[in-house]
């Protein structure tokens, strides 16, 4: 999807599989299985009227961050935040920094208008 919001237009398949080249080891096969499950969720259109198909991103990185994260957390963890929080703390990735700046941004939130 980063390709695809980089990008900014259309592009194909080969060009998404050359911007990935060094960062994914991926066959054309398996980055094709990819842009069609991603085009089932919405999250990119494919225009096929031209002999090669074109992949277009049909969604705002951040709005694909939030349903993406909507989704992990509905999976993996019964759409419980503490949950998700209690793992992260439990397997030593979230440090007592981390919850320092979970703290702050709460609060920051909380005083917000998008809070209420």
């Amino acid at each position: 999807m980063k390709v695809l919001w980089k990008a900014g237009d259309k592009v194909s398949s080969t060009y998404i599989l050359a911007a990935l080249d060094g960062k994914l080891n991926w066959k054309l096969s398996t980055l094709m299985t990819v842009l069609t499950r991603l085009e089932k969720k919405g999250f990119l259109v494919c225009d096929r009227q031209t002999r090669t198909n074109l992949y277009q991103a049909s969604i705002r990185e951040k709005e694909y961050m939030a349903e993406e994260s909507r989704e992990f957390l509905e999976k993996l963890y019964d759409n419980s935040v503490e949950n998700f929080i209690t793992g992260l703390y439990n397997s030593k990735i979230l440090k007592n920094t981390d919850l320092d700046e979970l703290r702050v941004f709460l609060d920051k939130l909380e005083e917000s208008e998008e809070w209420h």
